[in-house]
Parts: structure tokens; C-alpha cells; sequence
């Protein structure tokens, strides 16, 4: 890459045409620095000092010297490229005119101010106001906002629509400037505030509008209430009855809503009394309409006006809600259901009398809910804090014991008096046990009674169901509140450990580590002690101490109660890494990982340390313990991950193939979360990670099962995890790849083992979009393996699996090639229009192909585009789940 210092300086060249040939190509040089910026959104930049970034920001004052004199040009071509390109610096390096605002306000007031400048330089000057205003802080436009506010409320007023609905955008971002909400400021924002309001006051009331103008007058009022409301109080008559009208209007509804959404969650509090009596009835109609965006925003807003406006409603009022909220609760749709449960609880803590007959209609519907096997995350635990709500609100038929008998009755009529599991999915036990502790947790002076009566269930129990759903709830419990006081506790699980049940067993474990959070002290060195005397059961305490890791790691108070332990842990922990179950190992390496990002400046070095050991499996260990240390998240660990990732990485030349391929697993998780670790060591790793996508016969051996014989090749494995690497480079580091030597190696692996090939054609379909000129010229090698895959035909005597298995090849097949079709002149290669010929005149291949174009083509190249990445990204998910 160049420099592009030569394109910036004084305006030498007169020519109106160069001059804009000049604009155009450093845009284009700032679009490319996009990717690179994408890739460090981490406060920790790790790009080095001549990275793009950095260079760009050097070059910031003379690029804002250069453009300053052309803002003032009478040549509108020569204006608009200058606030083009402003505009995209802004995007690329948002903040970066902090210091030049200055320098800019006049060639903004110039272009807004004169009455006979052109409709599309108006519109621009005005995007380019929005950008600047939304990518900088708010200070640094107040000394300057006497000047900006009067022609953007001219533009307001303006007879064209385009301008208008551009100037209100910008309008709504000035009322955040002068008053923000979110930081103190001392800036005087009063002598605008009349003037503000009364200019968009005009185009709300306007009925004959443009559809986009009255949208955004609604949205920019609703702003100018919530920032301005409380020096606008004599107004509030005049305006709420309008957007009372709004929200009646089928093509206004869902905006006005997300503006009263605004005004409702204002810190100003603004009176809204004057209009719940009807909004309410009309937002609790929105949730019957086919309109997912319009209940999702209802249901946001509805539990604001809860929340903030609870004095001004009333038990009748809500019923009008209430009545509509049951058919809301289902796994359909879970971020309705979840905001639905967020507003039942902010009801059952401000209006609990408003849900005396929730049992009627709402509670059938959660208790389905719960069962679900999607129910996880926020849904999952917007329903432990309604179950939470429901039982302090101390309703009638709905105390402790009620909640509880109805939490637990789906576990026990579900099994069946024999030992098998109930139609109930493995989430559901855990979803239920999690929601037992919610009440428990906040009816304290039940929970040793009621853990003691579970512990009776372990200790007895009739089915498999039983014990494991006894055992969840129990540590459910365990982990909010301490039961050391029950001495037999410790005993009754361990012996949990011995039946013949996997699910019984796991959920041992997994309920040990839970009541040891509960008290660390008490439980930790137990645990610590166990893995020591119980080879037999390892496996399952250590899963019991990956728990304790994970739950406590996930909070400071839960690190600082930690802390005092991670020696002993550490040193426990070290003691397993050689192991020769590779599943132990797993359990451990994330146990360490997960330890080493607590306490990185000391734990990390001595992850490094064990690099030279003469044990292959502690080396394997290690590396995939570092993997655990990466996430997409920035970490206290970063900078010193990026000092030390090349030391592991090195583990790449390691001699052991297994050390190797948990090398590209640990390469391929960095690239994936935090490209920026890698990027410049890609020159050095990229040779290795290519090597590995090489067969090699010395890996190939055959194996006698019987009077057959059955070929292993012990080297799929770390060439799949070579192939995923390459796969997520893609994404992550494209601008560092020699795109030529990349594809040397995608069409080997165009000829390899059914799960390689699987992967290169997903690349094939990746370069296609992502480097369509170079994949152009290699077409020629490219469609031959494609075609053969399609052409090959399975053996007469195979069984059914390696018919579906061909299929799915040729059908993935046929996906690289209909992405190789969208390349422009394509068509015009002699292999590739051949092949489409042949796929043509082939009956079974053009079944294939049709279904496939119906699924990816669309009015246009680029939705044929879109269509194909979708079935890609799904096709992706499979593939590398488990590398990542």
C-alpha cells in the first residue's frame, strides 16, 4: 500500500473533473482501511505504528487543511466530494475531527445558507452534519451551535421533502448535542429550545406530508420532549394529543411508539397523565397484530410506562394489557417472551392486584414455556425474576409451596414408574431446577427444609428423573445460599457419582461445583481433595471444579473470592495435564485457561514455561488452555497474549501431530475472536498452516476389521483444522493473504476426503465474493474437481449413508458453482459455461441446480449474492462448531 500523502495538499489542480478523480481514489483508499479498523475494535490497538489506522490519523490535520479551502468553492461538484470524504473519515476513525470543528462550521454555513444552492448539496452538507454530530461528543459543538441551529431549522421549513426529512434527522441529533441526558453539561441549550420545538410542532400537525417527513417529525418531537420536556411544559397539551392521533394511525403506529418510548424513559419525567387513559387500551391492541417489530416496541414501552408512570395506573387499566399477554409466551418467539415476562414483573412489583387472575390464562402459558428446550439466556432469566416477583407479591393460591408444587409436578407426573427419563428435554431440568431456586432464594426460611426434602429424593430415588431433577435443585439453591449446615450433603452427592446413569452422574458433578460457590472455603479443598483420592471418579470433579471456575470467574466479588485458592487449584490442576484421556485433559486446559485469565502477568509465564516439556501431552494441554484465554471481548489478558501468542503458535513445528493440530485449533480461535493477536505474525504461521494441508501418505495406514480391510488416515484431522484456519482468515485477515498462493491450496483441497472437500467449497463460494478478479483467473482449476465431484457416481453395492453423503457433495458442489456464476464474465470461461452445459443436459444435476438457483437467486446480482452467503454461514456453523 502506498502512501497516500500525495493526494493531499494545496489545491494545485484547477480542473474540476481531476479534482474529483483525486476525492474519489483517497475515498477509496479510506474504504479499505475499514476492514483493518473492524478487526481492532479492542481498546488495545495491536496494529504496529505503520498499520493504516495510525497512518490515517497522522494525516487527519492535513487532510482537514486541504479540504477547508475547497468548502468554499462555487463549484457544488467539487463541495460534495469534500463532504463525501469527510463523511468517510468519519465512519473509518469516528472522533477524528474532534479538534477541527472549527475549520469546518463555515463550509457547512456556506452550503445550508445560500437560498439558490442545489437540492442534492443540501441533502449532502446535511448527511455530513448527522455524521459529525453523531461520531464526536457533544462539547465540542456547543460554541459553534448559534451558528449550526438557524439554517438547519430553515431546512426544516423547506418545500422539498427530501431536505426536510434530512434536516429533522439532523435536528434530533442536535437536541442530544445541546442537552445530553447521559453526561452533565453546563452548556445554555434554553435559548433554542422554542424554536426547536416550535419548527417541528409544524411538520408533526402536518397530515399531507411525506410519509418518511411525518415519521421523522414524530421521532424528533419525541426526542425534543424527552431532552427538552421540562421548559416546554405549557406546550404538552398541544403535542401529546397529537401523538395520541399518531398512534391511532395504522402507517404512524410503530414510530410514535418508539417516540413515546423515549419520552416515557426521560429522567425529566414528563407528565404523560394526560394521555394513558387512552394510549394504554391502544398499545395493549398492538399486541394482537401481525407486527413483530410493533409488539417488541409495544411491550418495550408498556413496561417503561410500569416502571416510571406506576401512580397513574390502575388495576382496570392494565387489564386491557394483561388480557392480550398469554399467546405472547411461547417458544415461537422468545425475545417477545421474554419481554413479556419483563413487563409481568414489573406488574407483579408495582401492580401485583392486576394480576390476581394471572393463574388463569398467563401461568398454563409459562409453565410450557419453562419445559422448552430453547428456553436459555435473557428469556430464561426474565423468567426467574417473574417467578421472583410473583411469589413477593403474596397473591392468593400463589405462596411458596403453591409455586413450588407447580414448578416440580412436570418432573414427577412425568416419569413413569420405570427408570427411564420423561418426555421432558434435558434443558427443561434445569430450566425448572433454576426457577425452584428463584423462589427459593427469596423465601430463605424455606430453603434448608426444602433442600433436605430433596436430599430425601437423592437418596431415594424412584426414577432416574427423579435423582437427577433432585440433585439440579439442590444446587440451584446451592449456589445463592450456604448449606455446609447440612453435613450430610457432601456424601449423598459423591455417592450420586457411582450409579449407572451418564445424566445422573453429570448432574452430580454439576451440582457439587454449584454448592461450592455457595461456600468456597467449606467445599473448594474438598473438591481439591477428592480429585487426589478418586481416580476412578476424576473426570466428574473436575468437571465440579470447572463449575466453581467459571461461575466465580464471571464476576470481580466472585475473582476476589477466588483468588486465594488458585494456587491450590493451579497446582492440582498441573498435576492432570498429562493424562492420557483426552477428555480429562479438555476439562483441564479450560480449567487452566479460564484460571490464567484471573490472574494473566503470573499465570501466563508459567503456561509458557511448560512449553518445553518432553511430555507431548502437557505441551497439548497447554496450547489449548491459551485458546480458552482468547474471546471477542476485550480482557486484562490482551496485551500480554499478544506479547507471548507467537511463543505458542511456535507449538506448530511441534514433532507430535497431535500438539500441531491443537495448535490451529488454538490459531483458528484467535483469528476467529481476536484477529488483531495474529495479524502480524501471519508471514511466519501462514507457511506452517499451509503444510498442513498437505496429505501425507506416511499417515495413511490400513487397518484389517475382519476379512476387510479399512484405510485410516491419521492425518484428517489436523488437515480439517488447517482447512477451518484458512476458512476464518478469510473473514478476519483477507488484506494479509496472497490471495494466489490461498488458492493453490483451496484446489487441493478441492480433491481431498469428503469433510475437506465440504470446506473448500464453502471457500470457493467465499472467494467468489470476496476476490472475484483472482478466482476469475484460476476458474480453469477450479471447475475441474468441481465437476468431477458431480459427475462421480457411487458404487452399486453402498450402503444408504454413502448415498447421502454424495449428494450432499454435489449439492455443495453445485453452491460453489452458482457462486462462481455471479462473478462478472464468468459465463465467458470455456470450462465453467461448459460444465453449467453438461449440468444442464444431465437430468439429476439440473434438479440439483434449480433448487438451489430457486434458493439463492433473486431480481438482482447482488440478492443472488446475499441468497447463497445464507445458506453458507449455515453450512459454516456446521463445519467449524467444534474447532471454534
Amino acid at each position: 500500500s502506498g502512501r497516500p500523502t500525495r493526494f493531499i495538499g494545496p489545491p494545485i489542480e484547477r480542473e474540476e473533473n481531476v479534482k474529483s478523480d483525486i476525492f474519489h481514489a483517497y475515498m477509496a483508499l479510506l474504504r479499505q482501511t475499514r476492514p483493518s479498523v473492524g478487526v481492532n475494535l479492542d481498546p488495545d490497538c495491536m496494529d504496529q505504528e505503520e498499520g493504516p489506522v495510525c497512518m490515517l490519523q497522522t494525516q487527519v490535520p492535513a487532510i482537514v487543511k486541504a479540504v477547508h479551502n475547497q468548502m468554499k468553492e462555487k463549484s457544488i461538484k467539487t463541495r460534495q466530494d469534500c463532504f463525501t470524504l469527510l463523511k468517510e473519515l468519519v465512519i473509518v476513525l469516528p472522533g477524528a475531527l474532534t479538534n477541527h470543528i472549527p475549520a469546518l462550521i463555515a463550509g457547512i454555513q456556506y452550503s445550508l445558507g445560500h437560498l439558490s444552492e442545489m437540492i442534492q448539496m443540501k441533502i449532502d452538507t446535511l448527511a455530513f452534519v448527522h455524521c459529525l454530530l453523531t461520531s464526536h461528543p457533544p462539547e465540542v459543538f456547543h460554541s459553534h451551535m448559534s451558528v449550526l441551529v438557524p439554517p438547519v431549522i430553515t431546512a426544516v421549513g423547506d418545500g422539498f421533502y427530501k431536505i426536510t426529512a434530512e434536516a429533522l434527522l439532523v435536528l434530533q441529533q442536535l437536541v442530544k448535542v445541546i442537552r445530553p441526558l447521559d453526561t452533565p453539561s453546563n452548556f445554555d441549550f434554553t435559548p433554542f429550545t422554542g424554536e426547536l420545538y416550535h419548527c417541528t410542532l409544524i411538520r408533526l400537525k402536518a397530515a399531507d406530508i411525506d410519509q418518511e417527513v411525518k415519521e421523522r417529525a414524530i421521532s424528533c418531537m419525541g426526542q425534543i420532549i424527552c431532552n427538552l420536556g421540562d421548559y416546554l411544559q405549557g406546550e404538552l397539551h398541544t403535542c401529546l394529543p397529537i401523538f395520541l392521533d399518531r398512534l391511532r394511525n395504522e402507517i404512524t403506529r410503530l414510530t410514535t411508539v418508539k417516540a413515546l418510548t423515549k419520552v416515557a424513559g426521560s429522567p425529566l419525567r414528563i407528565d404523560l397523565r394526560p394521555i394513558l387513559g387512552e394510549a394504554v387500551p391502544i398499545l395493549g391492541s398492538f399486541l394482537r397484530k401481525n407486527q413483530r417489530a410493533l409488539k417488541l416496541s409495544t411491550l418495550t414501552l408498556l413496561d417503561t410506562l410500569v416502571r416510571n408512570y406506576s401512580s397513574a395506573l390502575n388495576t382496570e387499566l392494565l387489564n386491557k394489557v394483561i388480557i392480550e399477554l398469554a399467546p405472547l409466551l411461547c417458544e415461537a418467539d422468545l425475545h417477545i417472551a421474554q419481554l413479556t415476562l419483563t413487563l409481568l414483573t414489573s406488574i407483579a412489583q408495582l401492580h401485583p392486584a392486576a394480576l390476581s387472575r394471572v393463574s388463569d390464562a398467563i401461568l398454563p402459558e409459562i409453565l410450557v414455556l419453562v419445559k422448552s428446550p430453547l428456553l436459555q439466556g435473557a428469556a430464561l432469566n426474565s423468567m426467574l425474576e417473574f417467578f421472583q416477583a410473583l411469589v413477593k407479591a403474596g397473591l392468593p393460591g400463589l405462596g411458596y409451596r403453591d409455586l413450588l408444587a407447580m414448578l416440580v409436578i412436570p418432573v414427577t407426573q412425568g416419569a413413569g414408574s420405570g427408570g427411564s427419563m420423561p418426555v421432558l428435554h434435558k434443558q427443561a431440568f434445569h430450566s425448572l431446577a433454576k426457577c425452584v431456586a428463584a423462589l427459593t432464594v427469596t423465601w430463605q426460611q424455606e430453603a434448608l427444609n426444602v433442600v433436605e426434602q430433596f436430599l430425601r429424593d437423592v437418596q431415594n430415588p424412584r426414577t432416574d428423573a427423579h435423582h437427577i431433577f433432585a440433585l439440579l435443585i439442590i444446587g440451584e439453591i446451592g449456589r445463592h445460599i450456604d448449606l455446609s449446615s447440612i453435613t450430610s450433603l457432601k456424601q449423598v452427592i459423591l455417592n450420586s457419582f457411582s450409579p449407572p446413569s451418564e445424566e445422573v452422574k453429570s448432574a452430580a458433578s454439576y451440582t457439587l461445583g454449584s454448592v461450592a460457590v455457595g461456600n468456597l472455603p467449606q467445599y473448594l479443598p474438598f473438591v481439591l481433595q477428592e480429585i487426589e483420592a478418586q481416580p476412578k471418579r476424576q473426570y466428574l470433579l473436575l468437571h465440579s471444579l470447572k463449575e466453581i471456575i467459571t461461575c466465580q470467574s464471571s464476576t470481580p466479588g466472585g475473582v476476589q473470592l477466588l483468588q486465594p485458592f488458585v494456587p491450590a487449584i493451579w497446582q492440582q490442576l498441573f498435576r492432570h495435564c498429562e493424562c492420557g484421556e483426552e477428555g480429562t485433559r479438555n476439562v483441564v486446559a479450560e480449567c487452566l485457561g479460564k484460571l490464567t485469565l484471573i490472574d494473566p502477568a503470573s499465570l501466563l509465564p508459567r503456561l509458557q514455561e511448560s512449553l518445553v516439556s518432553d511430555s507431548a501431552l502437557m505441551r497439548t494441554t497447554v496450547v489449548t488452555a491459551v485458546k480458552f484465554t482468547i474471546s471477542d471481548q476485550p480482557q486484562a489478558i490482551d496485551p500480554l497474549l499478544r506479547q507471548s501468542i507467537g511463543e505458542f503458535l511456535r507449538t506448530l513445528q511441534d514433532p507430535d501431530l497431535n500438539v500441531r493440530r491443537v495448535a490451529l485449533v488454538a490459531f483458528n480461535s484467535a483469528a476467529h475472536n481476536k484477529p488483531s493477536l495474529v495479524r502480524d505474525l501471519l508471514d511466519s504461521v501462514l507457511p506452517q498452516l499451509y503444510s498442513e494441508t498437505e496429505v501425507r501418505k506416511e499417515l495413511i495406514r490400513e487397518v484389517e476389521m475382519g476379512p476387510f480391510k479399512h484405510t485410516v488416515d491419521d492425518g484428517l484431522d489436523i488437515r480439517k483444522a488447517a482447512f477451518e484456519c484458512m476458512y476464518t482468515l478469510l473473514d478476519s485477515c483477507l488484506d494479509r493473504l496472497n490471495i494466489f498462493e490461498f488458492l493453490n491450496h483451496v484446489e487441493n483441497g478441492l480433491k481431498d476426503h469428503y469433510d475437506i472437500k465440504m470446506l473448500t467449497y464453502l471457500m470457493v463460494a467465499r472467494l467468489a465474493q470476496l476476490c472475484p478478479t483472482a478466482v476469475l483467473q484460476r476458474l480453469e482449476r477450479l471447475v475441474e474437481p468441481l465437476r468431477n465431484t458431480c459427475t462421480m457416481k457411487v458404487k452399486a453395492n453402498s450402503v444408504k449413508q454413502e448415498y447421502e453423503k454424495q449428494d450432499e457433495l454435489k449439492r455443495s458442489a453445485m453452491r460453489a458453482v452458482a457462486a462462481l456464476l455471479t462473478i462478472p464474465d464468468a459465463d465467458k470461461n470455456p470450462h465453467l459455461s461448459e460444465f453449467v452445459s453438461q449440468i444442464k443436459t444431465t437430468p439429476e444435476l439440473q434438479l440439483i441446480f434449480d433448487s438451489i438457483q430457486k434458493d439463492s437467486t433473486g431480481p438482482s446480482q447482488d440478492s443472488k449474492l446475499n441468497g447463497f452467503k445464507l445458506s453458507e454461514v449455515g453450512k459454516r456453523g456446521a463445519c467449524s462448531l467444534d474447532t471454534l
